[in-house]
């Protein structure tokens, strides 16, 4: 499903157009959507097609222009990547009708394909990665500006050597040549502030581009001091201008640990635990995101003493983190006590919409945005 709000206004959900068609499997999903103004977006997913003792999974693109979606298609190329099934992570819009999506093939190469013009392009296989023997994944991609994107993820080679690292940026439509991240073991986030200057993590690392060029991975300051000898993982990084980014994920020491972190000037700060969250049980932060350096919201879900896990907001102005709080309005429709925030996004400084899910009875979708509005149920 797809649903969209104009002019301060969430509308009803509304099935994929086509997916019905492609999913004959009875298992589709959007995993990424991303938006270049207004009406104007694109979303990555996958489809089910039925099968023997399986349901197996496939990629399909779908794309919003003026307000109005198109039709879900099924990704050029991707079959001549080789047999079986493939799954998109990410994908990013730099302007309307022109985008780069990435993921991967179970048992098979990271895959990068983009969009001109309104026209979805071949599936390809990340250069540099493509030996015959390399499994990997683009778990995150971002476009700074029309056919000018980095994408990141990880890779094994040969099979069971561990996982590394690596970026791979375009440049004027052209993807190079993969670079791999030593230090790292993935990257789960990656965000450009411009087409020459961006930041990616992933566990309790962070890595930056500056004017093209990427640099060392390094863990971010304060997270070996929070974890005490348990494991760091940061989610979510969004940067606002180049070395100005916030990032967050959880802890997992004696429970998990909802943190934040910032960088400023391409200097980051010490993580803390999240304000107003230091004395719950399992946290988590899901998603950031920032409308202007130093302003930044974030969402995640926290476990509470009556062991309910409502999602909490919490947002920071002129670099400084509030308290984390209650979704407004959530409460209202979490009757099981189970909810978070998935996702998160925002126009410009105080100005985010996000989403998750609720549990009554069944688990439901839910939006809100930060104009005070309550959650409401889709």
């Amino acid at each position: 499903m797809v649903v969209d709000e104009r002019n301060g206004s969430w509308g009803n959900a509304e099935v994929v157009p086509g997916s019905a068609a492609l999913n004959t499997g009875g298992e589709g999903e959007i995993d990424s959507v991303s938006c270049a103004s207004p009406g104007n977006c694109s979303a990555a997913g996958e489809y089910a097609t039925p099968a023997p003792r399986s349901y197996p999974v496939h990629s399909f693109v779908v794309s919003e222009r003026n307000g109005t979606w198109g039709k879900a298609r099924k990704i050029p190329g991707l079959a001549a990547l080789g047999a079986g099934q493939s799954r998109i992570s990410s994908v990013s819009c730099a302007s309307p009708g022109n985008c780069s999506a990435g993921g991967g093939k179970p048992q098979g190469p990271a895959f990068v394909v983009s969009q001109v013009n309104g026209k979805w392009g071949q599936a390809e296989k990340v250069p540099g990665l493509a030996a015959a023997d390399t499994i990997g994944v683009v778990s995150s991609v971002s476009c700074a500006s029309p056919r000018n994107c980095s994408a990141g993820g990880y890779y094994v080679r040969p099979p069971g050597t561990g996982l590394k690292a690596f970026a791979v940026s375009q440049h004027n439509g052209t993807w190079g040549t993969a670079r791999q991240i030593p230090g790292m073991s993935q990257i789960s986030s990656l965000s450009c502030a411009s087409a020459a200057n961006c930041t990616a993590t992933g566990g309790s690392f962070a890595v930056s581009k500056v004017k093209g060029k990427w640099g060392k991975a390094a863990i971010v300051p304060g997270l070996a001091a929070l974890s005490r000898g348990g494991h760091a993982f940061l989610n979510s990084v969004s940067c606002a201008s180049p070395g100005n980014c916030s990032a967050g994920g959880y802890i997992s020491a004696s429970g998990d640990h909802a943190f934040l972190a910032s960088q400023h000037h391409g200097t980051w700060g010490k993580a803390a635990i999240v304000p107003g969250l230091a004395g719950s049980g399992l946290s988590f932060v899901n998603s950031v995101s920032c409308g202007a350096a130093g302003n930044c919201s974030a969402g995640g879900s926290y476990l509470t003493t009556a062991g309910r896990t409502p999602g909490f907001v919490v947002s920071q102005v002129n670099g400084k983190w509030g308290q984390a709080e209650k979704v407004p309005g959530l409460a209202a429709l979490n009757k099981d006590g189970s909810a978070a925030i998935n996702s998160l996004s925002c126009a410009s400084a105080g100005n985010c919409s996000a989403g998750g899910y609720y549990s009554s009875r069944t688990f439901q979708a839910f939006v809100v945005s930060q104009t005070m509005t309550p959650a409401q149920g889709l």
